[in-house]
């Protein structure tokens, strides 16, 4: 990749991003992030900023997506520039057989010289998944990634 430019290159690494995110693979998963990398997904209102580091994104990924029977990728647009790369994407959220919930979304992500993500702002209408997703999800949810992490109270956005 040493003689791609920077948008290109960034554009590869996050496509390699959500192939790993979409196989739940979390080890490669935490592995794409900066040490103080930030991710949220704005306009819900995340005490703290929403998740700040490796640990605490994956921790954040695994509470909503691990209890998911399936979680499929419907990829759109990519866009580059300089070091930001935006998708415009939708995800299905299998809960059972006959539970699925399409929620489509556009991510932002910014990265560092090294192709490391140092930023990664979901923008989407958070009330799509949360109004149709099941109960027993939403009650999972309910305790926070910061539970899992042994990081205090739980943290009702999410």
């Amino acid at each position: 990749m040493a003689n791609i430019p920077v948008p290109e290159r960034n554009k590869e690494i996050v496509a390699r991003f959500w192939e790993a995110l979409y196989a739940h693979d979390w080890e490669s998963v935490a592995t794409f992030f900066t040490d103080d990398a930030n991710y949220r997904d704005v306009g819900i209102g995340e005490a703290g900023g929403g998740a700040h580091g490796p640990d605490q994104i994956v921790a954040r990924l695994r509470l909503g997506l691990d209890p998911v029977e399936r979680h499929v990728h419907r990829p759109g647009r990519v866009v580059a520039e300089g070091d930001v790369v935006v998708t415009e994407h939708a995800e299905e959220w299998h809960f059972g057989p006959d539970d699925v919930v399409v929620h489509p979304f556009c991510s932002v992500q910014e990265l560092d010289d090294e192709g490391r993500i140092r930023r990664w702002w979901d923008y989407s209408n958070i009330a799509n998944l949360l109004d149709n997703a099941p109960s027993w999800w939403l009650e999972h949810i309910a305790a926070g990634w910061r539970e899992t992490l042994g990081e205090g109270e739980a943290d009702p956005t999410v």
